[in-house]
């Protein structure tokens, strides 16, 4: 066999796993289905502005060990994730904090925003669904200016069909902090993802536009493992059904203008609105040209795109999930890994993490 691991998708996953092999003197071959490597983390530079093909990908983490492991391979920029909320024309703080807070009802303290909360609220014991659980935390104003519209927009549905667990990521405070990660290391690679990923997969052989389904056999008999990190239902053929995705679509436009809207990130929460946010890339990188490019995301169905970036982590596609996963003991040959193979929504961080510990678990057979 040529190769020890062959890497089905070039995304952080299989970057990070085929440097770790690399380093303990192992062959790697790495497929990718799209005419460009990296994934979703793929940058461009344009205009001398590093574009995020994907959405935006801002990296942070508590974690020492994986810090200083991804600076190895790029010096980072200390931006800071601030995004804003448009509703009605009007500009809030975000996350919820307390100018968001002020802005909505002239609190000042935090002792007036927690009583004011609290007298919103409403008083339900046991949330059954996100809508619940929102209105149990926050009331009703905040729940439709901020949370309502952007998420049926997200997943194409009424809140009160999704768990509880969507929403729960999104932090409240009572102090004035508009920092949306609560982690003490972020920041964006100075020079893009692509040229930080470039360099950890340096000296790894990649084959661009190959679709690995279509000649499994070919490519299996190359290698000792699979590392796969596409979608999982595809891996075993669908054999208990199809896992469901929602997927996005993106729409750029130039603009010779010094700044389009002076953030990073609007997010914008009108159920009219067909987009759920536009990006300033140019402010990821504190860049002062005299041109700027935006990205306006479109939440799409999956089956319309073929492009698979949330999965839908309700009971139905859990009890399909779990099915999968008891297949995954007699695939010894196989080892699966990141968002779309685990089926779950990953951090960057959370993806090196599994990476790290897949290796080291496969490394020690």
């Amino acid at each position: 066999m040529k190769y020890d691991y062959l890497i089905v998708g070039s995304g952080l996953f299989g970057c990070v796993f085929a440097n770790l092999a690399k380093q303990h003197n192992k062959r790697c071959l790495i497929l990718e289905k799209r005419e460009h490597a990296f994934g979703n983390c793929y940058t461009e530079l344009k205009n001398d502005i590093h574009i995020h093909k994907y959405g935006p990908h801002i990296f942070h983490t508590n974690n020492n060990l994986i810090w200083d492991y991804v600076k190895q391979f790029s010096n980072f920029n200390n931006f800071i994730y601030k995004p804003k909320v448009s509703y009605q024309q009007k500009l809030f703080s975000f996350p919820i904090n307390l100018m968001t807070l002020h802005q909505l009802w002239g609190v000042r303290t935090p002792n007036e925003a927690i009583l004011k909360i609290n007298q919103e609220k409403y008083n339900l014991r046991n949330p059954q669904n996100l809508e619940e659980w929102a209105l149990s935390q926050v009331g009703e104003e905040i729940y439709y200016k901020f949370i309502y519209g952007y998420t049926k927009k997200q997943w194409n549905t009424d809140p009160k069909n999704l768990p509880a667990s969507i929403i729960k990521r999104l932090p409240i405070r009572f102090y004035f902090d508009e920092n949306y990660y609560f982690d003490k290391y972020q920041g964006i690679p100075i020079d893009g993802y692509s040229k930080l990923l470039a360099r950890m997969i340096d000296g790894i052989e990649v084959v661009l536009g190959t679709d690995y389904f279509k000649k499994q056999d070919y490519w299996d008999k190359k290698c000792k493992y699979i590392v796969y990190t596409g979608s999982l239902d595809k891996f075993f053929n669908y054999e208990y059904g199809e896992l469901d995705y929602r997927s996005l679509q993106f729409k750029s436009e130039e603009y010779n203008i010094k700044d389009y809207q002076g953030n990073a990130a609007i997010n914008y929460t009108e159920e009219r609105i067909p987009y759920t946010r536009i990006i300033e890339h140019k402010h990821f990188h504190f860049n002062d040209n005299d041109k700027t490019i935006i990205t306006k995301e479109y939440p799409a169905n999956f089956k319309d795109t073929q492009e698979p970036y949330y999965p839908i982590n309700n009971k139905k596609n859990d009890f399909i999930y779990n099915n999968y996963k008891k297949l995954l003991n007699y695939e010894n040959k196989s080892i699966f890994g990141g968002r779309l193979a685990e089926y779950r929504y990953y951090n960057m961080d959370q993806i090196i993490a599994s990476a790290m510990s897949k290796f080291n678990k496969v490394s020690n057979m």
